[in-house]
């Protein structure tokens, strides 16, 4: 189990101007749902953005505290 603070920070680390939303599916803290918002996806395949999401929960993901992970990425308006 993670908590969404630590999801949060985890990405930040990698895109310090991100706006993270995350959202426990499951109510055990695996399931999530992340939206990130970053000026760093700019000029970046939706593949690449979603890279550097899954770079920086590496960790998370191996060690299988995040289970299941939907993602959203965008630049800001």
């Amino acid at each position: 189990m993670v908590h969404s603070d630590q999801v949060g920070a985890a990405i930040k680390r990698v895109l310090p101007d991100a706006k993270v939303l995350v959202e426990d599916l499951s109510g055990s803290g695996d399931h999530l749902q992340v939206n990130v918002v970053s000026n760093g996806f700019a000029g970046l395949s939706r593949i690449r953005q979603h890279q550097l999401v899954y770079g920086a929960l590496k960790d998370e993901l191996a060690s299988e505290a995040i289970h299941a992970l939907a993602l959203n990425t965008s630049t800001p308006d």
